[in-house]
Order: structure tokens, then C-alpha cells, then sequence
């Protein structure tokens, strides 16, 4: 990786809008967003739905350039494709064709890693995440929180500075989605990477998360509420869940965030009604 600057922010987003042009003009999905994400803090951004949470998450990708303000990445203004992050998309990403293995290691042999170095790492992070018996099992062979495991593997195999994470976990099940929550904190504790996840889930955020920041509903959406979670780690998010801390902090900023969902409710429903 690159020479990093542990003083500036991984992430740092300053006034930024984003817009997209429709058959009938321009949709702004985002403005005056300014936040950051500190080095080796775990960040959760949510709101309702159709808030450009996914829109932010592209824009730290680099896949989206914002229309207004500017994107910093260790306070280096970023052009391009992030190539300091690592990004775990919602939907399936694993190759249909390419072993477990293969899998993993594609990002670090396009990286002009030799193959037998890329398998031996590939190696060691399917035994981090649980799956060092089933390297040559293809993606159709494995259950759902397998092949999310496979994703986290692949995501984080290359060591990026920055984890970008836009709702991986909630396809899965309850029991799977925990235990996989549980593991990306292990993982996360031990290495103290940047993560922006976002989620449409609350108690999710709470428990894993340093900081929470909730956004307003859309169009034109912005930052109204930045909470910090100072639960004890490290955390196992099935009983941190029960703690009366985090029943606080989850009440919180559910005060906050409950009317912007009322709001985009009564939206979508007005928009129904016009179609």
C-alpha cells in the first residue's frame, strides 16, 4: 500500500453534492454533506430509504465524482478510482466460474502479485474467515454466509487502508448476519482499518459502530445527526444488544431519525399515488 497520512481523516467529505440527470432534469441525491471518517475508526451511515446513503459510499469509492465540495482521502483530494480502499458490495460479487480460492485471490494477482503468493494468502484469509476446508468450492456450492465470507475474504486480502461496506450483511439471515457482524469486528479490531458501512439497520449500526451518522430523507439529503457509540469493546452484537447503554443510544437516534423515515414514507406514497 501506499505511504499513508495518519494525521489527516481516511475519509473526509467536505460540502459535497451529488446529482443525476433524469428524463426531466437533474435529481440531486445529496448536498451539503460534510463528514469524516477518522484512521481506524468504524463509521455507520443511516437514513431512510432513498437517501443516498449508497450514493456516499460511491462517491468514497471514487465510482461517483460529486457535482459540488470535494472528496479527501488522507487529506489527498481524490481523483479517480480509491485504490486505498477495499469495497464489499450488497449483491453477490464472487465470480460464478472461479473457485472460493480463486476468488479471493483474483485482486491480488490483478495487482501483479505472483499466483503461488496470491494462493498462499488467499489461503490464509479463507482460515481467518472460517474456510480453509473449502478452497475449491465454486460460489453455486456454498451457503449464502459462505459466499459472504468468500466477499469479506476478497474485500480485505489486499490490505486496503479504507473498508467500504454498503449493506453486505442484509441478505442473510438473523443467526448468520451476527455471527458475520461478530467476525468483521474481530477482524477490524485486529487491524483498526477506516470502515464506512452503511446500513438500513439500526441496532446493526449501534452495535458495531464508533459513530453513527443519520441523514436526512431525499432529494437534496444531508447529514442531521452525528452520534458517538463509546460501548465497550470488544463487542459480541447479540448482547451488547441487551445492554441499557445501548438501548439509550439506539433511542437516540432513532428520535432523530424516525421522522425523516416518516417523511420518506408519505413521499413515496404521494409519488404512488401521482403515477
Amino acid at each position: 500500500m501506499q505511504n499513508v497520512n495518519r494525521t489527516a481523516p481516511a475519509i473526509e467529505f467536505r460540502n459535497v453534492a451529488c446529482r443525476f440527470e433524469t428524463p426531466t432534469g437533474f435529481y440531486t441525491a445529496t448536498a451539503h454533506t460534510s463528514f469524516c471518517v477518522a484512521d481506524g475508526e468504524f463509521v455507520s451511515v443511516v437514513g431512510p430509504t432513498g437517501c443516498g446513503k449508497s450514493t456516499i459510499l460511491n462517491m468514497a469509492a471514487g465510482l461517483l465524482a460529486p457535482a459540488e465540495g470535494e472528496v479527501r482521502i488522507f487529506g489527498t483530494p481524490l481523483k479517480g478510482l480509491n485504490r486505498r480502499a477495499g469495497y464489499m458490495f450488497q449483491a453477490e460479487s464472487l465470480m460464478p466460474w472461479a473457485t472460493a480460492l480463486e476468488n479471493v485471490a483474483i485482486g491480488l494477482r490483478y495487482r501483479g502479485v505472483a499466483k503461488d503468493e496470491a494462493n498462499e494468502r488467499a489461503m490464509a484469509w479463507l482460515a481467518r474467515v472460517g474456510l480453509e476446508k473449502f478452497p475449491d468450492r465454486y460460489p453455486h456450492e456454498l451457503s449464502g454466509g459462505m459466499r459472504k465470507r468468500v466477499a469479506m475474504a476478497q474485500t480485505l486480502v489486499t490490505d486496503p487502508d479504507i473498508i467500504l461496506m454498503d449493506e453486505s450483511f442484509s441478505a442473510l439471515d438473523v443467526q448468520t448476519r451476527e455471527l458475520m457482524e461478530d467476525e468483521l469486528l474481530a477482524i477490524w479490531q485486529a487491524s483498526k482499518k477506516a470502515v464506512l458501512f452503511i446500513t438500513h439497520d439500526l441496532d446493526e449500526a449501534v452495535s458495531m459502530s464508533d459513530r453513527v451518522v443519520v441523514m436526512s430523507a431525499g432529494p437534496a439529503s444531508r447529514p442531521i445527526g452525528d452520534f458517538g457509540i463509546d460501548l465497550p469493546r470488544p463487542r459480541n452484537v447479540a448482547e451488547i444488544r441487551m445492554d441499557q447503554s445501548f438501548l439509550e443510544r439506539r433511542a437516540a437516534i432513532w428520535s432523530v431519525l424516525r421522522e425523516e423515515v416518516l417523511k420518506s414514507y408519505r413521499e413515496h406514497r404521494t409519488e404512488l399515488a401521482a403515477s
